[in-house]
């Protein structure tokens, strides 16, 4: 029996890796996810909270969520051994941040371990995604970023800051360009569109000018206009062509992302195929009049590129990673992936928040 020096039990001898876990975590501008892993790739526990991106919440609001989350999963874990922690957290783009975070985090070693491995979560969508060293993956979801990878093990990467650093989209911005539109389209400074008479619906209003108030006096949480971009989405897709506008300039930004980082590595040539990754919330819904630009363009830039989506929370790359680097065999990474992409991956922990 393994004891800590205050007697608590950590693990118990004997049982060997049949009772040993690894945890994985993905924390993500909407939601976070833990999962703890048995060896043989059978899902333990898992518990999802808010969002936990520490670039734009701040790690006295990140880090309480993680620690929550984390803990109800070590609840069902009990005294199993935890072999390795992998955390893989949207706005860890600098180095600066990536300090920030193990020191945030330093204290889980008082009860599991704290993080072998703490890094970005696009790592954790790639590795959904494909198994190739050489790659670029990119999440919009909340907001945008991409990186890619090449087997020698160089990367590029982007700030990913917002404006600041030259980034356009995500579906946080996009919910501000439909409300953008739909203003200037109800007052007469900009072109007709679906979006004034949808926007309000969809947020309770009467009117584009009551939810321009309601959220100037506090009555509407500024939060609400980040989840409009699938009104945009929607009347994208019935031809609103102020709305069009907007989705194809998301898919452009897309494009140049990816590509870029790609060409920053050398990667992409019409020589050689590499998989270009695609997840996150606004791309994991498939509109086609986002999905057929994005593929035309990601051809017409890199004729190399094999878009691969990814529908499956990210969570999916974390754990198959944290798997991996224990020695994890073809058979219990197999196990993992059905039980995330079956009925089977649900919170087993407290209620969803």
């Amino acid at each position: 029996m393994t004891v800590r020096d205050d007697g608590v039990v950590l693990a118990v001898d004997g049982g060997g890796s049949r009772t040993d876990v690894v945890l994985a975590v993905d924390g993500g501008g909407s939601k976070t996810d833990v999962v703890a892993i048995a060896l043989d790739g059978t899902l333990v526990a898992h518990a999802r909270g808010p969002g936990s991106n520490p670039q734009t919440r701040g790690w006295s609001v990140a880090g309480p969520i993680l620690d929550d989350v984390r803990s109800r999963v070590l609840d069902e874990v009990g005294t199993r051994r935890i072999r390795t922690t992998h955390v893989y957290l949207a706005g860890l783009d600098l180095h600066d941040e990536l300090v920030a975070a193990e020191h945030a985090l330093a204290h889980w070693s008082e009860d599991g371990g704290a993080p072998d491995v703490l890094d970005n979560d696009l790592f954790a969508l790639l590795r959904a995604g494909t198994l190739s060293p050489d790659a670029a993956a990119l999440v919009c979801g909340t907001g945008i970023n991409a990186l890619a990878v090449r087997a020698d093990g160089a990367t590029a990467r982007y700030p990913a800051i917002g404006d600041i650093s030259g980034d356009w989209g995500g579906g946080a911005y996009l919910g501000n360009r439909a409300l953008w539109h739909a203003a200037r389209a109800d007052d007469g400074r900009g072109p007709a569109t679906l979006l004034s008479e949808a926007v309000p619906r969809a947020l309770g209003q009467d009117s584009v000018r009551a939810v321009t108030e309601a959220l100037h006096f506090g009555r509407l949480e500024h939060a609400a206009v980040g989840r409009l971009a699938p009104v945009l989405f929607e009347a994208a897709g019935l031809g609103d062509t102020v709305a069009l506008s907007v989705v194809e300039r998301q898919a452009e930004e897309i494009v140049v992302m990816a590509s870029v980082a790609l060409e920053r590595l050398g990667l992409g040539g019409a020589d050689a195929s590499v998989p270009v990754v695609l997840g996150g919330g606004v791309l994991a819904a498939r509109h086609p009049v986002l999905v057929e630009p994005v593929v035309r363009g990601l051809a017409a830039r890199v004729p190399g590129a094999v878009p691969t989506w990814v529908t499956a929370p990210p969570v999916l790359g974390a754990g198959l990673a944290a798997l991996e680097s224990v020695g994890a065999d073809a058979a219990a990474l197999d196990r993992y992936r059905e039980a995330v992409l079956g009925r089977s991956f649900a919170s087993t922990a407290a209620p969803i928040s």
